[in-house]
């Protein structure tokens, strides 16, 4: 059985450890101020999505299989009960993993994402990201040239090239699984997590600026996760997390009771 990739701060702590999934085209090491300023309080496993930066790649990628990947995550490292974090498709698949595993869930927290269906949105970047010869390109700057003719925002731009590596032909390459991440993207962002109540504390971030948790959807939110807390970031808009830093690692400190 194939085992998401992780890093895991403050392991040396005894307390609920926190599970953190970041969103689509993302990895764990968008996360790695997060994961080191929360470390001192809790273990903070930053992990990778599969189809996603170090972790395994398969053709197959529904919210259940990302769901089942956290439960074979926490049983092979002996996790009986955590936090779990997700942004975005991270998000989706911490809510379709309470529903599921609600025994394995302490507490929820939910960045920037309801569990409604989303109308497909990406098709700019997974057309651009499509575009990319890499029998042609040989640097980063090349790769980011050819992307900044589909993607106006250079912030964008760089988040993707994070994912760029050099594989064992000394070929750049995208660490994330494109072929599936593109043929499976409807079944992931255009679907609504299953219907199912979780019961448990529950804590869904929204950026100031984003249009991803709109006022209509916390009747939605509420029908599935009844104690749901929903609290608004100042100055940030879809990646909270990296343009308000601060606010949101406080909203999160204060929720797990940490500080």
């Amino acid at each position: 059985m194939d085992i998401l990739n992780s890093k895991i701060f403050g392991e040396s702590l005894t307390v609920t450890p926190l599970l953190v999934f970041h969103g689509l085209f993302g990895m764990l090491d968008n996360w790695g101020s997060f994961g080191k300023d929360l470390g001192e309080y809790l273990p903070v496993h930053l992990i990778d999505l599969r189809n996603h930066g170090r972790s395994f790649h398969s053709e197959s990628m529904s919210h259940d299989d990302l769901a089942d990947d956290i439960a074979n995550y926490m049983d092979h490292y002996g996790i009986q009960r955590a936090h779990v974090l997700g942004h975005s498709l991270g998000g989706k698949a911490v809510m379709q993993f309470a529903l599921k595993y609600p025994e394995k869930v302490e507490k929820l927290i939910v960045v920037d994402i309801s569990p409604k269906a989303y109308p497909p949105h990406h098709q700019g970047i997974i057309k651009a990201l499509e575009t990319v010869d890499f029998n042609t390109v040989g640097s980063r700057g090349e790769v980011e040239t050819v992307l900044s003719q589909y993607i106006p925002e250079k912030s964008t731009i760089q988040f993707l090239a994070k994912n760029l590596y050099w594989d064992d032909n000394k070929k750049l390459n995208w660490r994330f699984n494109l072929k599936t991440l593109s043929e499976k993207y409807n079944e992931f962002v255009s679907n609504a997590v299953k219907f199912g109540v979780f019961e448990g504390e529950s804590l869904f971030i929204a950026g100031e600026k984003s249009n991803y948790i709109l006022p209509q959807d916390e009747y939605g939110i509420k029908q599935q996760f009844p104690k749901a807390k929903i609290v608004t970031v100042k100055n940030a808009g879809h990646w909270v997390q990296a343009e308000n830093p601060v606010d949101f690692a406080n909203v999160v400190k204060e929720f797990l009771n940490l500080g």
